[in-house]
């Protein structure tokens, strides 16, 4: 985790597994996503806000947007980092990711998210991230 500065990033490895692959040995296109997702968790875990935090803090955070650029593809057994950076807070999460080869430093793919704050009771979007992001953002901040 990096908060230096207030950029708060982080890091996860991910090895492409068998059934990750196509016929072609290439990680299918659709498995990025969920490489993505173990990279935001790592990001969301790094300030203390991962999805049993949001749950109990009364807000659910739905995936609005997906970007991804493919640049090359990832192959069986290759060893990944995911890294992300949260880019925005104040009013969604956007979170950036970066794939890049483990032993080359070789980007694979880059792209973005957007998750919104719903009132997990009222079931009413927040045009402002809630207090509780903030508040957890700061005392990583401050370290």
């Amino acid at each position: 985790m990096n908060a230096t500065s207030n950029v708060l990033s982080a890091s996860a490895p991910v090895e492409v597994a068998f059934h990750d692959v196509d016929a072609m040995n290439v990680c299918w296109h659709g498995n990025y996503l969920k490489y993505f997702e173990i990279g935001r968790a790592a990001l969301l875990r790094a300030f203390d806000y991962d999805y049993r935090e949001m749950q109990a803090s009364g807000y659910v955070w739905p995936i609005v947007e997906v970007h991804l650029k493919y640049v090359r593809p990832a192959v069986y057994g290759q060893k990944l980092d995911v890294r992300t950076q949260l880019l925005e807070h104040e009013n969604r999460l956007k979170i950036g990711y970066e794939i890049v080869d483990c032993e080359t430093g070789t980007r694979l793919t880059k792209g973005y998210t957007i998750q919104v704050a719903v009132d997990a009771a009222t079931q009413e979007l927040q045009f402002v991230s809630p207090p509780i992001v903030f508040d957890k953002l700061e005392r990583v901040w401050q370290r």
